[in-house]
């Protein structure tokens, strides 16, 4: 065989490889461009609608998304994606990794104050709930999806002994919520104006003279057209007062990845879980076998308020875990 027609048989063999070689190279691409668009969403707050709103719940899965990416384009040579999805990466690390870090707390002298929200899903083990009442001291507690069923399981299995002041407004299916406290509570009743979801607001009146105010939170989850219904909740939500100590603790279906909770931040808020390096530990979906992956799930806190100690706690017989927040009051 002479050498010319060995290199046309090479040349043929190499033909199916390029359209393929092509093919991978556009998936690439393809794959970072929806990347880069979903970092700069995510950076500038552009999301709008119901699934950029939903997908920015998972933006610390999309950094891991473009790491693998960055990876397999390096892997295949293909350079330039490679650069272009590690840069990617580093945009959506800036914004997430920072949760894992605890912040500088403001100097607070006050008095502690200890905090538990669970969404009950409306059959979570009461026993279990009192337990972690009475094991953290508990002395607000907001629960969200608070049926008159569970309510009543809650108090038979001691709840009213430990937690005897309550703001409660059941419902017969998820719309309930109630806020149980230690101290004596008056119902605010014209602190702002709840849609969707019951939303109890109290000032809870603290030993020694002082006093806070607390919102149980809970509006529907953005999906399909209610993004405009809980875009508005979160705006309604009221802002610190320099007047007034404010906690809001609940099931805000939101992230630190949705511009609408990052202006509620803004309004003189900390995420408890945040400020302890926490902000990333994932608090629905709560089943079994599936894992938790987003966290949604929040305790904000004025930002005069010192956090001394978050934890992210299982609850049996409901889909969302339970945050208690250990606080110090101005």
């Amino acid at each position: 065989m002479s050498a010319t027609a060995g290199i046309k048989r090479a040349e043929a063999a190499e033909e199916p490889e390029k359209p393929k070689r092509r093919r991978r190279r556009w998936f690439a691409w393809t794959v970072v461009t929806l990347l880069a668009v979903w970092a700069v969403v995510r950076v500038f707050g552009l999301e709008s609608g119901s699934f950029p709103t939903q997908l920015m719940t998972v933006t610390p899965y999309g950094a891991g998304l473009a790491a693998l990416t960055a990876l397999l384009s390096s892997l295949r040579r293909n350079r330039r994606a490679a650069l272009a999805a590690a840069l990617v990466c580093v945009v959506m690390v800036a914004v997430v990794v920072p949760r894992t870090v605890s912040a500088e707390q403001p100097a607070a002298k006050g008095a502690p104050l200890r905090v538990l929200t669970i969404n009950l899903f409306g059959r979570a083990d009461a026993a279990a709930v009192v337990d972690f009442v009475r094991t953290y001291d508990v002395e607000v507690f907001s629960a969200l999806e608070l049926t008159y069923a569970e309510a009543e399981r809650l108090d038979e299995a001691g709840l009213k002994e430990l937690l005897p002041h309550r703001v409660l407004q059941p419902e017969h299916d998820v719309t309930g919520s109630g806020i149980y406290a230690k101290y004596p509570l008056t119902e605010l009743p014209g602190l702002f104006t709840p849609i969707g979801h019951n939303m109890p607001a109290a000032r809870v009146a603290l030993p020694g003279g002082g006093s806070i105010e607390f919102v149980a939170v809970h509006p529907n989850p953005p999906l399909g057209r209610r993004v405009d219904e809980w875009n508005t909740v979160l705006r309604t939500l009221p802002s610190a007062s320099p007047s007034a100590v404010r906690v809001l603790a609940g099931d805000f279906n939101a992230s630190l990845d949705h511009r609408a909770f990052r202006d509620l931040l803004d309004r003189g808020y900390v995420d408890a879980a945040d400020q302890v390096g926490k902000g990333l530990i994932p608090t629905w979906p709560n089943f079994r076998p599936m894992p938790p992956i987003i966290s949604i799930d929040h305790v904000l806190a004025d930002r005069r308020v010192a956090v001394e100690r978050v934890e992210v706690l299982d609850v049996p017989r409901t889909d969302h875990r339970g945050v208690f927040a250990a606080l110090r009051l101005p």
